[in-house]
């Protein structure tokens, strides 16, 4: 019996989908994450944008091209919006957003009868040589854009023994801490820093999913500064420039705060990578607005940008919002994208004849690829395994080219 866990959008759903992938696999399944023949498919679901949602929806059609009488369940935060979409002729069972260890024993029982016992998530079956550790779930934030708040619920944080146990348990060189709101873990029992402190112990590359402006705190930097082999490499959430607009999506924070934020991470490591997404075209964002977002790109020093168009999700506050013409989010998107690719690229010229740590992943034929703790993509001539140290050399493909040593 072999079964396809599919999935879309957000690390958090990978995490989830790797638990029950080994859910399955303990029970002698053969399992796959990518969309084959099979005779079970679990379809993780995304909405955080229409695009996405479009595209779950259509996850079932392309699962039954491959068997049209295989058993499809679907989970996420898509069904957990509407449910009805996905409750069509064939699909045995939809879940939703909030508890993927009871959707997977819905399915483990309705596949091998009620008495499977109990069914409890392990370790998430890991993939790649990075592994993704969920440290808590929901979020409290409600930006005025955003629908995952309603979808996932209120921030729930795991105890700090709990974290640790599963990353001793991992035999993966790197570890990523994620969530759907990081920066709020453990909120009233030390927080953030805590666990940081707590992961003093470790040896693995610890690396960090998207943070607030909140989590930026002398406390938080200190704290990662003690890990043996912290990757300084903070995907810090702004989506506008503007203070206005910014006010308009209920972010908590300024133009300048954040960029006070960004002077404090690279204080604490001269060497860091500050990563972000940026929304272009908001409901009500002007030329002077936009003109904000994109020469903010530049001040801040990003390593990357990951812009998007704003997609309205009915259920929020901007859902009723005048929306932007398609023309100007799209031309707005496109400078964007060209004024992220442009900081991108002086961000690896700066680094280029420098050595870094890396960690190495993929190995096509030619070269062997992995990644520095700034998380730039660095191509190795021939087949190497494990980490090693690598100059830099050349801009290469989506990365660099490297020598190792």
């Amino acid at each position: 019996m072999k079964a396809v866990v599919f999935t879309l959008g957000c690390k958090v759903n990978e995490v989830e989908s790797a638990a029950i992938m080994s859910a399955l696999e303990e029970r002698g399944i053969e399992v796959s994450d990518k969309l084959s023949p099979a005779d079970i498919y679990i379809l993780n679901t995304c909405a955080v944008t229409a695009e996405a949602e479009r595209k779950s929806r259509q996850l079932i059609s392309r699962a039954r091209k491959f068997n049209p009488a295989a058993s499809v369940y679907v989970c996420g935060c898509a069904s957990e919006k509407n449910a009805a979409q996905f409750s069509l002729a064939g699909v045995k069972y939809v879940g939703g957003a909030r508890d993927k260890e009871q959707f997977a024993r819905h399915v483990i029982s309705d596949i091998f009868g009620a008495d499977c016992g109990d069914v409890t998530f392990g370790l998430p079956k890991a993939v790649r040589t990075r592994a993704f550790v969920k440290i808590e779930d929901g979020c409290d934030n409600f930006c005025s854009y955003c629908v995952i708040p309603y979808l996932r619920g209120r921030v729930t944080s795991r105890p700090i023994a709990s974290v640790i146990d599963e990353i001793s348990r991992i035999s993966s060189p790197e570890v990523v801490l994620t969530g759907i709101n990081v920066s709020a873990y453990g909120k009233g029992e030390g927080g953030l820093p805590a666990l940081m402190r707590a992961l003093s112990f470790t040896d693995k590359r610890i690396r960090l999913s998207s943070l607030e402006c909140s989590a930026i705190t002398d406390e938080f930097l200190s704290a990662c500064a003690r890990i043996p082999n912290f990757a300084p490499h903070f995907h810090l959430s702004l989506q506008s420039g503007s203070d206005s607009v910014l006010r308009a999506m209920n972010r908590h924070y300024t133009r300048a705060q954040y960029l006070e934020k960004c002077a404090m991470i690279y204080a604490a490591f001269p060497d860091a990578a500050i990563t972000t997404d940026i929304i272009a075209g908001f409901c009500g964002e002007s030329e002077v607005d936009f003109a904000d977002s994109l020469s903010i790109i530049g001040e801040a020093g990003f390593s990357r940008v990951h812009a998007f168009a704003f997609s309205p999700r009915e259920g929020t506050k901007a859902f009723s919002l005048p929306d932007i013409p398609p023309d100007v989010k799209k031309r707005r998107l496109h400078a964007l994208l060209q004024a992220g690719k442009e900081a991108a690229d002086r961000y690896l010229q700066a680094r280029l004849g420098k050595k870094y740590p890396v960690i190495f992943e993929d190995f096509d034929g030619e070269y062997t690829s992995g990644y520095t703790p700034g998380y730039i993509r660095v191509y190795c001539k021939g087949e190497i395994k494990g980490e090693a140290q690598v100059a830099l050399l050349d801009k290469f493909r989506d990365g660099a080219l490297g020598s190792a040593e």
